[in-house]
């Protein structure tokens, strides 16, 4: 059903026999995954804006056609700053329902291809998401960046540890995007991290023993996984961040960045999927 959001801005609310979840216009975003009486999967900043031009801080943005910055262009690229048309939604037999959106045309694409980018939110006991963007050009490639920029809620980020990264070569965005090797399996934060993890097409688990769950990150289409998390000094710089909710937060993000951007040929279509789950720690 449509709603009034933050800000007045519009979105929707699909309910299922297992989860509830929120979607704005504003950027396709998903702001809230909940199952039952659970915590909800997703961080959500309180000091979040809610305005037209502006990214909402928390969620799942939409990161493309670029990742990072550009010199003149916003940051992260202009979709998750674009209000997304909704197509369709689409109840399915075994309970879950499907919504359906599309990138409009934006003055930002005229320098790129032409292409078009749909994006399909599945809710069900797991949260799907489906980015798919295609190449409309008869004879050009399109060379873009993509990211679904996943903000995952915790208890205590000191006390989780992070799985499925071992061995991984990373570029390690805190000091000066120095190329390392992953060493840990079970990874822990207790400072500022940015890393962008290259050539990983497996899935990241976050074992949360403050919450009692473990958050499982599975992906396609995607060989970059993207791990952040501000810390104490970058959170104090946000104007749209709490200063201490970098304690209750880490992006897993899930996409084809750097090194691994995609050269789309004419016609072609890519796809980035992502499925998150999360089960009681046993």
């Amino acid at each position: 059903m449509f709603l009034d959001g933050q800000g007045e801005l519009p979105m929707v609310e699909v309910s299922t026999r297992w989860s509830t979840a929120e979607i704005y216009l504003h950027g396709a975003h998903v702001t809230r995954f909940r199952r039952g009486e659970e915590p909800g999967l997703l961080f959500m900043s309180q000091c979040s804006r809610f305005t037209d031009g502006q990214p909402i801080r928390g969620g799942v943005p939409i990161i493309f056609p670029w990742f990072g910055m550009r010199e003149g262009l916003g940051q992260h690229g202009f979709a998750r700053v674009k209000t997304w048309e909704l197509k369709e939604f689409v109840p399915a037999a075994d309970g879950s329902v499907s919504v359906r959106w599309q990138l409009p045309d934006c003055p930002e694409a005229a320098t790129l291809p032409p292409f078009s980018a749909e994006y399909v939110v599945t809710v069900s006991d797991a949260l799907m998401l489906e980015l798919k963007v295609t190449n409309q050009s008869e004879d050009e490639s399109f060379t873009f960046e993509n990211c679904l920029h996943t903000y995952i809620e915790v208890g205590d980020v000191t006390a989780i540890s992070i799985g499925g990264l071992k061995g991984v070569k990373y570029l390690d965005k805190v000091a000066n995007f120095a190329k390392k090797t992953e060493t840990s399996g079970n990874l822990r934060i207790s400072s500022e991290v940015d890393r962008i993890y290259l050539d990983t097409t497996g899935p990241v688990e976050v074992l949360d023993t403050r919450l009692g769950r473990r958050v499982r990150v599975e992906k396609r289409g995607s060989t970059s996984t993207v791990l952040w998390n501000p810390w104490v000094a970058k959170a104090q710089q946000m104007p749209d961040f709490g200063n201490d909710e970098f304690q209750r937060m880490v992006c897993v993000e899930s996409g084809n960045v750097a090194a691994n951007q995609i050269s789309l040929p004419p016609g072609e279509t890519s796809t980035l999927s992502v499925k998150l789950t999360s089960e009681p720690l046993k």
